[in-house]
């Protein structure tokens, strides 16, 4: 009995994909999240992304949906919001 191989990946492509983004609240934190998001993901607006702040008000989350095309894109996207000074968590 041959092995099985490994799956790639478990999403299959192109599907809605929600990452949630979270840091220090600032004025400028959704749309600058906005405009990295759009670099990876031109299709992407506004209206796919919910906005909480924390209770006490000192972080803000953002769940924002994606269309993935491919594990490439989402790679880079997540690689892109890990490394924006303005961006704490990715998940």
């Amino acid at each position: 009995m041959q092995p099985t191989p490994p799956v790639d990946s478990l999403i299959e492509y192109p599907s809605d994909f929600p990452i949630k983004v979270m840091g220090p609240t600032h004025e400028d934190f959704a749309a600058t999240i906005v405009d990295v998001v759009l670099e990876h993901d031109p299709t992407f607006h506004i209206g796919r992304m919910e906005v909480r702040p924390s209770a006490k008000g000192n972080y803000t989350g953002l769940t924002v949906m994606v269309r993935a095309t491919s594990r490439a894109q989402l790679d880079d996207l997540y690689r892109a919001l890990s490394g924006h000074h303005m961006v704490k968590i990715v998940m």
